[in-house]
């Protein structure tokens, strides 16, 4: 029985690329695989036809043949199917479900071995550091010190992990690979080479400092130049200032996550500052001025108009937090609070029910309540 064309087995045209190939062949290899087809006589015959067509296909020079001469490229054991024509042999069969196992769970384990060792080197780990400031100092910025407690370096080694700065050697176990394949049945199992560690090399004498692995534990300073106008949850990155690579690989980066404290007079809100000042009821009835603070440390001389009202706001332009990036300062708004006396002598009391008295008709807001009122009482008369 002739050979069924390659492309015709994978369900492709002959213009397929290299990732059309792979994904018509793991359809198919999930399709046909016998485990799935214990009912179908003819899946095995099939699963080791797409195997063999795939086998050709994705090598390009294999292709390339193929595509020339079709079958007759392969006469005399060169075939897709290793040393036998047409078929598989059980060494075959279980190569060629090791591609298939590795094409759908080789990103799960961690990708092919190839024919490329793993890096000993691996990048440290980044590290965040909280800080916590005031308000005063996110205005103006602040350069400050911290302590670290990370991995560094080992000076001893040089970062190598071996006595005397000396190159680790080739793990004898994975050769290299930093992993090791264990054949069950049609299975191939992969797994992280247990001497090596999945490094993929070995230290044949490691470091008395730092055990082997080039890095040991210290506390570091950094001074932080922290900019004018950051505010909570500001993220400052430190490039390789983390936790030390492991065997000479690149360090980490450092994160320091910013909280500004809670103020006591200024509440904040992007760039604008706000500040509550009470005012005596003369102040709010006559006008008059008062002085408030500014973030800056100093102080401002603020108008307030006759008749003022609780929740009345003034605005201080130019007087709030800086833009982080630039830009300009917000502004400062004044939010008045009229501040009823307490405690008050005869004397007060007496002169408060005389004004009282006389004012009934300047109290705008109270007339227009108290008129409202009566227009509801007279609509539930009605």
């Amino acid at each position: 029985m002739a050979k069924r064309d390659y492309y015709e087995v994978l369900g492709v045209s002959k213009g397929a690329s290299a990732e059309e190939l792979k994904k018509a062949y793991r359809t198919k290899a999930k399709e046909l695989h016998p485990d799935r087809n214990s009912d179908n006589p003819q899946a095995e015959a099939q699963f080791k036809e797409v195997n063999e067509a795939y086998d050709v296909l994705k090598d390009a020079d294999k292709k390339a043949a193929y595509d020339r001469f079709g079958h007759a490229a392969f006469e005399g054991g060169m075939g897709g199917g290793g040393g036998q024509r047409g078929g598989f042999g059980q060494g075959d069969f279980a190569s060629a479900f090791s591609d298939v196992f590795e094409d759908l769970f080789g990103d799960f384990m961690g990708g092919r071995g190839g024919g490329q060792a793993r890096s000993r080197a691996q990048r440290g780990s980044d590290l965040r550091y909280n800080m916590r400031i005031s308000l005063e100092e996110a205005y103006s910025g602040i350069q400050k010190t911290i302590n670290v407690p990370a991995s560094v370096t080992c000076e001893a080694c040089h970062g190598s992990g071996a006595e005397g700065g000396a190159e680790p050697v080739t793990c004898p176990t994975c050769s290299g690979m930093g992993k090791v394949r264990a054949q069950q049945g049609f299975f191939t199992v992969e797994r992280t080479c247990p001497t090596c560690g999945g490094m993929g090399q070995i230290v044949k004498n490691p470091c008395k400092v730092c055990g082997g692995a080039g890095r040991v534990e210290k506390e570091r300073s950094l001074s932080v130049n922290i900019p004018a106008g950051v505010e909570t949850g500001t993220r400052i990155r430190l490039a390789g200032e983390g936790e030390a690579g492991l065997r000479g690989g690149p360090s980490g980066d450092l994160y320091i996550f910013i909280e500004v404290k809670d103020h006591a007079l200024f509440q904040r809100d992007g760039t604008t500052l706000y500040c509550h000042v009470p005012i005596s009821i003369t102040t709010a009835a006559l006008g008059g001025e008062v002085e408030v603070p500014t973030i800056d440390g100093g102080m401002s001389r603020v108008k307030v108009p006759e008749g003022s009202q609780t929740g009345k706001q003034m605005r201080l332009r130019g007087k709030g937090m800086p833009a982080l990036r630039g830009g300009g300062s917000g502004d400062m708004l004044i939010e008045l609070s009229v501040e009823t006396p307490v405690k008050l002598t005869s004397r007060q009391k007496e002169l408060l029910r005389e004004f009282e008295s006389l004012s009934r008709e300047n109290n705008p807001e109270g007339s227009s309540f108290f008129s409202k009122v009566k227009g509801f009482w007279d609509s539930k008369k009605s």
